[in-house]
């Protein structure tokens, strides 16, 4: 039997979220090295050894960052795949999975470009691999689309597609969300359709 989290839990929670938020925009904006805990204290309202309640330094905060991100891609990807009637509609919702990312999470993206580096060696390792798992849940859905484009093309069609949706750090201010959604999703497809193409 489960027990629902208390109170004091689910605002513990809440709190780190909330300051994984703030420190990816200020990461973000900063790059690591240029934010202090201090910093990031002063961005949710407490002190900087407050924090310390919560992580055991910024490096940690980091590694949880770009952490819970590739897990939750990861799971949604695995959610959406398998839940689709078939591979057409489990590409789309794939895509929808990336590009609400996408747009929702900018400061992430640039986070996870610039400062995976300063990520500790075990937790990087476990970023990557949640990554290869997210990418081949994209391969095997382009692969039953596509059987006879070589699994190599379709893997480096995937992190091409990421490339383009994850431009949005520099293109998303420039359209509402509700014009960027679907450009992306129709540059993102087109994409697609022109990399597995025959040749």
């Amino acid at each position: 039997m489960t027990t629902a989290p208390t109170t004091s839990t689910r605002n513990r929670r809440n709190r780190r979220a909330e300051i994984l938020e703030a420190a990816a925009r200020l990461f973000a904006a900063r790059g690591f090295h240029g934010v202090s805990i201090e910093d990031i204290g002063g961005a949710v309202g407490v002190s900087g050894p407050a924090l310390y309640r919560h992580f055991s330094g910024k490096d940690a905060l980091l590694a949880e960052m770009l952490l819970d991100v590739s897990s939750r891609l990861r799971e949604s990807a695995v959610a959406v795949a398998t839940s689709a009637p078939d591979p057409r509609q489990a590409l789309d919702a794939l895509l929808n999975v990336q590009i609400t990312f996408s747009i929702e999470q900018p400061a992430l993206i640039t986070v996870h470009d610039r400062e995976l580096g300063n990520v500790p060696e075990p937790q990087r390792r476990q970023i990557r691999r949640l990554q290869r798992l997210y990418v081949e849940e994209w391969v095997t859905v382009l692969a039953e689309l596509h059987p006879a484009c070589p699994a190599a093309r379709l893997r480096a069609t995937t992190h091409a597609v990421f490339g383009l949706l994850n431009s949005t750090p520099h293109s998303a201010g420039e359209l509402p969300g509700r014009d960027m959604r679907p450009l992306l999703h129709a540059m993102a497809k087109a994409a697609i359709a022109s990399a597995v193409s025959e040749r």
